[in-house]
């Protein structure tokens, strides 16, 4: 085949053979599965857009601060530091995907993918609104575009910028986004810009790219070959039942008449007869379409249905086996081991460091004074004032402007402390003490710390 020849078959459902795109425009199935994804679909946009507004315990519902490094969620908070933890969340989020993966199959793609569900509950019901049904969307692909068309990609700057906002909310709060909005561009211009690059990556995606993110760029589909096997839930067209395909009066034909509306409202552009495909996002479009045509006949609904692989060559499904008991297993595991460290964790952790200073200084009365810094950060549901104390050397004191010290929820502050020790108590140039640090309310915490001070007569360096 020369460089010039198109290929036999297409290679991808987004592609023509001349390699150029190819629109999918797909016509709507309204049935039993597109009402139960209408509601699943708009209550997942409403709880998208509500959680950050949400308040838990004082702090948002969710909140990934990047920059600080720090993770709030439901009203407990998580540190860069909390690596077992936030180790077991990705280790359970991992497993449950697999799991529901080699359950479910895909469900997650065609009923609560955020891609999935903007796109088919949001961005094309306006297309469909300005342009009408999917013949005349494809005729305009065409003719060229008119003014409906681009009225639509005016409209789509609206969503685009509702996404955005609800996006960022995310990662830098509500109130900083609130107040991103209401000043002007030039107080903030790389918040500004950060905006603008979301917003026209969100343009980008529903206007022009749509389902190329599913068939191309995402990863799941191409998992599907590990994730899945023939006892999964997947989206499957009953070859025995429906084959071979003919007229409605022909005797010897099956139940499939080669209508293809399975094929017209498939938001991929994909011919579920084929078989499992990658491109398959498991929307149930398909099986509303073809459960229609099966009222009409008056044959029996399913010809297209959720089934497993064994079940469409007829044998029994096994939901239980030795794949999803081990998933199960270790996901239990990691679930438990969350709760324990998170079940056990105190409500503030408490770090000494040593201050950037001279070591230590000797004063006229032979105090040898450290100056150390106490890091505070309150995982609490409420502010805290933190006292700290000294333990284990008689005579020692500890002079700061800060005791006890205010740390609001979830924030982080740093005291500085001086550290008095009689010159007597340091043996080889150094001495331990006990940095204690409570807040009246059950926190009570002790760390140890090795002060430096100098070398005593007779003893060798």
């Amino acid at each position: 085949m020369t460089a010039t020849q198109a290929p036999d078959e297409r290679v991808l459902s987004t592609l023509n053979r001349d390699g150029s795109r190819r629109w999918i425009r797909p016509k709507v199935s309204k049935g039993r599965f597109h009402r139960r994804r209408m509601i699943v679909g708009w209550a997942l946009i409403a709880l998208f857009t509500a959680l950050p507004y949400i308040r838990v315990n004082g702090m948002p519902a969710v909140l990934i601060d990047i920059v600080h490094r720090k993770f709030t969620l439901f009203g407990y908070t998580f540190l860069a530091t909390d690596t077992k933890m936030l180790m077991l969340v990705a280790i359970s989020v991992i497993v449950t995907i697999v799991l529901f993966t080699s359950a479910f199959g895909r469900v997650w793609c065609g009923w609560g993918c955020p891609q999935t569900v903007y796109l088919e509950f949001l961005y094309r019901p306006i297309e469909r609104w300005l342009e009408g049904s999917h013949t005349k969307q494809q005729k305009l692909d065409r003719e060229g575009p008119n003014w409906r068309r681009i009225v639509k990609y005016a409209l789509y700057i609206v969503p685009s910028l509702f996404l955005t906002h609800i996006f960022l909310a995310y990662f830098i709060g509500v109130e900083e986004l609130w107040r991103w909005v209401r000043s002007s561009p030039f107080e903030h211009p790389t918040a500004f810009i950060v905006m603008a690059i979301v917003t026209g990556a969100m343009y980008f995606d529903f206007t022009y790219f749509r389902e190329q993110v599913c068939v191309v760029m995402c990863p799941y589909g191409r998992l599907q070959s590990v994730l899945l096997d023939k006892n999964s839930l997947v989206v499957g067209y009953d070859p025995t039942r429906g084959e071979p395909r003919g007229k409605k009066r022909d005797p010897n034909a099956g139940d499939c008449i080669d209508c293809k509306n399975c094929v017209t409202t498939c938001p991929t552009g994909i011919d579920i007869r084929d078989g499992l495909q990658m491109e398959c996002v498991n929307c149930t479009q398909c099986i509303d379409a073809c459960d229609a045509v099966m009222d009409k006949l008056k044959r029996p609904r399913g010809l297209i249905r959720y089934a497993s692989q064994n079940q469409l060559e007829g044998e029994k499904p096994r939901w239980i086996r030795p794949r999803t008991i081990v998933y199960s297993l270790f996901l239990c595991a990691a679930a438990t081991a969350f709760v324990t460290l998170l079940a056990t964790r105190k409500t503030a952790d408490v770090i000494v460091l040593r201050a950037k200073a001279s070591p230590y200084t000797v004063d006229d009365a032979g105090m040898v004074r450290n100056r150390i810094r106490v890091k505070i950060q309150n995982r609490d549901t409420v502010g805290r004032d933190y006292t700290m104390t000294l333990e284990g050397i008689e005579g020692a004191t500890i002079v700061t402007a800060q005791n006890p010290l205010h740390v609001a929820v979830g924030e982080m502050e740093t005291a500085g402390l001086f550290v008095n020790v009689p010159r007597g108590v340091f043996q080889n140039g150094s001495c331990e003490v006990t940095i204690r640090v409570t807040d009246g309310a059950g926190f009570d915490a002790r760390r140890k710390y090795r002060l430096l001070g100098p070398w005593g007569p007779g003893e060798t360096k």
